[in-house]
């Protein structure tokens, strides 16, 4: 998905606010469940959520105000209980890798303890 650096998202210096970088990670997540036919809402509703168990960031180069962004999004591993994606922030006009990280997501039920992912889930992040 592509993201548009704007005013709000950076800090005094002009550059993007570390922090925003965990937004476009949440993004990126979410949308690369929506292309394969899941709403996070609908699986929350459901009765299985993806809390963020472990997140590992690397800061490469910054970002800057109006850059157009692209966040990619790809599977690690796949658990019983878990999934574990990388994620990589690009500047699109140049293709420079700026930001990259590994995110483990657990599924969980309304109380918060653990589940099995859902096999439709397995089957469509596996393609």
């Amino acid at each position: 998905m592509e993201i548009r650096v704007y005013y709000e998202d950076t800090d005094a210096g002009g550059i993007v606010y570390y922090s925003n970088y965990l937004k476009y990670f949440e993004r990126g997540r979410t949308e690369y469940l929506r292309e394969r036919g899941f709403s996070v809402a609908e699986l929350a509703r459901r009765g299985f959520v993806f809390p963020v168990v472990h997140l590992e960031i690397n800061y490469r180069s910054p970002a800057l105000h109006d850059d157009l962004l692209r966040v990619e999004t790809s599977v690690l591993h796949i658990g019983k209980s878990s999934f574990t994606l990388e994620q990589k922030v690009i500047r699109v006009i140049d293709g420079k890798l700026l930001v990259d990280g590994k995110v483990k997501l657990a599924c969980v039920g309304p109380e918060m303890k653990l589940k099995r992912l859902p096999e439709e889930i397995i089957q469509a992040i596996e393609k």
